[in-house]
C-alpha cells in the first residue's frame, strides 16, 4: 500500500526562491504541493489544508513570529527558511510554534530531510546557523537522561510530553530540569533551548524510553 503524500504549502516573498522551492516540492514523490504564494501578509487561511508550511519571508522576525503563531494555532507545522539568523531569532520562532528552521542556502537534500522530519511530527533545526563551535568549550557534565530531556525541550516538548515520551513522571522531569538549570546557570527554558540547538541536540531519533 502506497503511503499518503504530505501536503505542503510554500510561501516566499522572493519570486526566484519561490520558484525553486516549488520545484523541489513538486519533484518529491512523497510530497504534494497544495499552494504556493508570495508574502504580502500571508494569513493561515491562505495555505489551504496543507499539513506543512514552508515559510520564507524577509519581514522582521517579530512579524514572521506572528505569522508562525497564527499557522501553529491552525495546526500547521511550519518550517522557516532564512538567509541569516541569530540564536535569539531561532528561540523566538520556536516559542511561536515553528517546527523547523533551515538556511535558505541549504542543499535540496537537507530541505527534503527537514520536510520529512517535520511531517513525521518531529522537529528539524539546522545547526549551520551557529557557525563554528568554540574548540576550547568544556562540555557540560550532564547525564544521558538530562541530555534526552534537553533535546526534547529544544524540540518544543512540554513537561507532560517529555514525561510521556520517556515514560517518567512530570515530577521527575522537573527534577532533571532543576539540575540542568543548576549546572548551566540558566533560569529560562529559552536558554536551555539555545544551548541544545548550539550543541546540535535536535532532529535526532526519538529518545529511548526506560
Amino acid at each position: 500500500m502506497s503511503r499518503e503524500p504530505t501536503y505542503v504549502a510554500v510561501v516566499s516573498d522572493c519570486p526566484l526562491l519561490l520558484h525553486g522551492l516549488t520545484h523541489v516540492v513538486d519533484n518529491a514523490p512523497e510530497l504534494q504541493r497544495l499552494h504556493a504564494a508570495g508574502g504580502n501578509g500571508t494569513l493561515p487561511h491562505e495555505v489551504g489544508e496543507a499539513e506543512v508550511v514552508l515559510l520564507n519571508l524577509r519581514d522582521p522576525v517579530r512579524e514572521v513570529c506572528d505569522i508562525v503563531a497564527q499557522l501553529h494555532r491552525k495546526g500547521r507545522r511550519v518550517i522557516v527558511l532564512s538567509a541569516a539568523a541569530t540564536q535569539t531569532d531561532l528561540v523566538l520562532l520556536i516559542e511561536a510554534g515553528a517546527r523547523g528552521y533551515v538556511s535558505q542556502w541549504a542543499r535540496e537534500e537537507e530541505l527534503l530531510t527537514a520536510l520529512s522530519t517535520v511531517a513525521s511530527g518531529r522537529c528539524y533545526f539546522s545547526t549551520s546557523f551557529f557557525g563554528d563551535r568554540d574548540v576550547h568549550h568544556t562540555p557540560l557534565r550532564i547525564t544521558d537522561r538530562e541530555r534526552q530531556i534537553l533535546q526534547l525541550v529544544a524540540n518544543g516538548a512540554t513537561d507532560r510530553e517529555i514525561a510521556a515520551e520517556l515514560s517518567i513522571s512530570e515530577h521527575t522531569v522537573h527534577s532533571h530540569l532543576d539540575r540542568l538549570y543548576s549546572k548551566t546557570g540558566y533560569r529560562r527554558r529559552a536558554d536551555l533551548t539555545r544551548l541544545a540547538l548550539k550543541d546540535g541536540m535536535t532532529a535526532a531519533e526519538p529518545a529511548e524510553k526506560g
